[in-house]
């Protein structure tokens, strides 16, 4: 008996261990995904941007939907979703790019989100992001003459402006520090921005820096949020490196006016970009063009890593998937 119970005790143990893993790996539900693997994107899901002013941040691009594309990536041989970025003359812009979003057609509260991506290399000016923006924004505003007649409007259907609707921002790369110090194919942040006004940019927000020991750059790599009512966290490659850090971590436990908890209580939707300029990169140019792009003055390009005319460079996309936890 007694030989029989120190046999049956490992397998015991064995067995319960099993079990936990078993549960770990389990305690997430899969609730939306998009694989990218048709043959055009889903606009049940996405809103594909024609943005004309670049986005805003002193930004260069004029967001064209002809630049989001379906693209078979030129290694894995798998359908992607594709941001283009190049030079070209368009809407008195000096070059093109993408942005869509999901806002009132795919949001998430809570949970874990998962985007595959081979961000593009970023030095010189480019600005790629995955990030996500409270589905509470006021959006198509109309001229600034019929802002504040259209911002009342909104209000009444509970619409709010940034950055009292929230932003997280899962993944930004090509900030100038990088630049600067030779490690922008390894540097990215994320960060949250939140308040109740713009107020001159003195609103509440928090943001990490990360300097990855391989570049994160050119390649296919894991970006995931985990969301709770409580918290906030990001992680790089965690389906190679499960037992990973966090790259950035958030308290939403403070839930008054200010602070994080009181903006980040209600459904998100997701963001894909690839800007060109801009504040974040500090390109010189996007200060002294902050508005209109004079398109017999085309030198302030050639500091960007975009190529020569005609040739896009690529953001590739693989998937996004949406988890919920089971129970």
């Amino acid at each position: 008996m007694r030989r029989l119970s120190i046999i049956n005790y490992p397998l015991s143990i064995i067995a319960i261990c099993f079990l936990l893993t078993s549960c770990a790996k389990n305690e997430w539900q899969l609730v939306w995904n998009d694989e990218f693997d048709g043959e055009s994107l889903n606009e049940a899901y996405w809103n594909v941007e024609d943005n004309a002013r670049g986005g805003g941040n002193a930004e260069l691009q004029y967001y064209a939907p002809k630049n989001v594309t379906i693209e078979r990536h030129p290694e894995t041989g798998e359908r992607c979703l594709v941001l283009n970025a190049q030079r070209e003359e368009y809407g008195n812009r000096p070059c093109t790019s993408a942005r869509l979003n999901t806002q009132d057609k795919v949001t998430v509260e809570y949970g874990k989100v998962e985007a595959r991506i081979a961000f593009p290399y970023t030095a010189d000016g480019l600005w790629p992001a995955f990030w996500m923006l409270g589905n509470n924004l006021a959006t198509n505003l109309g001229d600034n003459d019929d802002v504040d007649k259209r911002l009342e409007e909104l209000a009444k259907e509970g619409r709010v402006v940034w950055p009292k609707c929230g932003e997280i921002d899962i993944c930004e790369m090509g900030h100038h520090t990088g630049i600067e110090n030779g490690i922008q194919d390894r540097y990215f942040n994320g960060a949250c921005h939140w308040g109740e006004s713009f107020n001159n940019g003195a609103y509440p927000n928090y943001g990490q820096f990360c300097t990855a020991d391989y570049p994160v750059q050119g390649d296919f790599h894991l970006f995931t949020l985990i969301w709770t009512e409580d918290s906030i966290a990001m992680y790089l490659d965690r389906d190679q490196y499960p037992d990973v850090a966090p790259y950035f971590q958030l308290s939403l436990r403070g839930k008054e006016v200010n602070e994080p908890g009181h903006y980040f209580n209600h459904p998100f939707y997701l963001v894909l970009n690839l800007s060109v300029g801009g504040f974040f990169p500090d390109m010189p140019a996007a200060e002294k063009y902050p508005e209109v792009i004079p398109s017999d003055d085309p030198s302030f390009l050639k500091e960007t890593a975009l190529p020569a005319e005609g040739t896009p460079v690529k953001m590739y996309v693989d998937y996004i998937r949406v988890y919920k936890k089971r129970g």
